[in-house]
């Protein structure tokens, strides 16, 4: 490889590096994951009612939205109604992994389950630890909005002088 092929090789690898690390960090508070709790597609519907019953009386999920009538009631889709029931769970028990497992019926997902006017809340977990729910979007978003301009501007401005140094060392 002559020498100016290995400068442009690891000025390459250096910006794909740089686009890693700012995607990465983003302003130390845009990484997150947004995620659900929900039934998994081989649970049985007797082992889903029961988590249901567990969840929706000692477990103290908010189970009015699968009620008759309501927007996430489907008597002929138990998974759907256990799915709902389990995100709830899971959201008002802060995230603990052990709080999606309802006997291993159920799994996260980054697939959001909502369907029609059910809709299923979900949680983002950020880089440093602090959740907001989808109903905090308003000034989250703002800040999550800016931290990605931010690192795009230090994206470019060590893209620049990557390029600057390549083109005086040539």
């Amino acid at each position: 490889m002559t020498l100016p092929h290995l400068h442009l090789s690891l000025l390459a690898a250096t910006a794909i590096m740089l686009v890693a690390i700012a995607d990465a960090q983003a302003g130390g508070q845009v990484l997150q994951a947004e995620l659900w709790c929900v039934a998994k597609n081989n649970a049985e519907d007797s082992s889903l009612q029961t988590a249901i019953d567990w969840a929706c009386g000692q477990g103290g999920a908010d189970c009015s939205p699968i009620q008759q009538g309501r927007a996430c009631n489907d008597p002929t889709d138990i998974q759907k109604m256990a799915s709902y029931v389990f995100n709830n769970y899971y959201l008002k028990n802060g995230l603990a992994d052990d709080a999606c497992n309802f006997n291993n019926n159920a799994a996260l997902t980054s697939i959001n389950p909502s369907q029609g006017t059910c809709r299923y809340p979900s949680s983002k977990r950020v880089s440093n630890g602090r959740v907001a729910d989808d109903t905090s979007m308003g000034s989250g978003q703002a800040d999550m909005s800016r931290g990605r301009r931010v690192s795009t501007t230090w994206i470019l401005l060590a893209f620049t002088i990557l390029m600057v140094t390549w083109i005086i060392h040539l």
